[in-house]
């Protein structure tokens, strides 16, 4: 049954005003999870979507754009590794077509982020640490996203939680900052703002949406993950957060091999992520998510996940109140 869709309290949000939406959530841009169907879900429902560019050639990620301009008419985002071979042609598309919001992620921010202000489009870069926090400042980005190591996929190689990565970062930058990682509903949504964050970045609970591109068999393997399944690994090439399988016990058994950083990129390298998160294949594939796998149980429509945010967001709060 659809929830009813709640306002948040009446107040004035920096993210709100620089993104121009609704409500300060945002769905991350997650790689093989992150369609034009799930972005212009969110955007739809007040929130900011975002197309996950990273798992995308070119013609695909042209397709991606003109299909979701043709669904939503609010604004919505792009996610874009700045490691990506085909970066320029990923930039002119995003320019061709307009796309007001960029975020960008694993590089340098310095590389494209006055390109890209230069032709009038709020860029936001993602990091794990206070260090880079302050890079990405000094670049110009209009905001900035804290990812806590708790979140999934590619993450910080020195294990900052939320919780102590976001009032750390508050404490010394000047720009909206917005909260990621550990964070699938309302009540952790509030304990966000309570740290410093102005928004939040939800990545996981949007895995498990009915728009979301993950494979079911992958949905599945998220609804009966437990407590402890997902492990920070890999920190020697590019540290991501994955739920354990046949190919996580691979990579431990190359650690107890003393395999070199060659032999960890072979294992790495054969499409693994596309496998295990887009194909199914729970056996050889790579199954990016975040530690809040364990309390995910549902696939719901995104509509319904955002609105049922909101209404925890309500409830937490009010409840938070009367201890007064």
């Amino acid at each position: 049954m659809e929830i009813k869709k709640q306002k948040m309290p009446n107040f004035k949000n920096p993210i709100c005003d620089l993104f121009k939406i609704d409500y300060p959530i945002i769905q991350a841009g997650m790689v093989w999870c992150s369609p034009w169907q799930l972005a212009s879900a969110v955007s739809n429902a007040g929130g900011l979507g975002v197309i996950g560019a990273g798992s995308m050639y070119p013609e695909v990620l042209k397709e991606h754009l003109v299909k979701c301009k043709a669904a939503t008419s609010k604004p919505f985002a792009v996610n874009l590794p700045l490691l990506y071979p085909d970066i320029d042609k990923h930039i002119d598309l995003i320019l061709e077509h307009e796309v007001p919001i960029v975020f960008t992620s694993a590089g340098n921010p310095k590389t494209w982020t006055s390109h890209l202000k230069s032709h009038g489009i709020t860029v936001v870069h993602v990091v794990s640490s206070l260090k880079f926090a302050l890079k990405s400042q000094a670049a110009g980005v209009d905001a900035i996203v804290a990812e806590g190591f708790e979140a999934g996929g590619h993450n910080g190689i020195d294990e900052t939680t939320t919780m102590c990565l976001i009032p750390s970062i508050k404490k010394h930058i000047n720009l909206p900052l917005i909260a990621a990682g550990g964070i699938a509903d309302g009540a952790s949504m509030l304990a966000a703002f309570a740290l410093g964050a102005d928004a939040v970045q939800i990545g996981s609970r949007f895995v498990m949406s009915e728009e979301s591109s993950a494979h079911i068999n992958f949905q599945k393997a998220i609804q009966d993950a437990t407590e402890g399944q997902t492990k920070l690994t890999l920190k020697e090439l590019t540290p991501v957060r994955l739920l354990k399988n046949q190919f996580y016990d691979q990579i431990q058994k190359a650690y107890a091999s003393c395999a070199t950083d060659h032999e960890l990129k072979e294992l790495l390298a054969r499409g693994r992520a596309k496998k295990g998160m887009f194909q199914g294949d729970l056996n050889e594939g790579e199954l990016e998510i975040g530690q809040v796998s364990a309390f995910l149980d549902e696939v719901l429509p995104a509509k319904t996940i955002f609105n049922r945010i909101v209404e925890q967001y309500n409830e937490t709060l009010v409840s938070l109140k009367a201890l007064k």
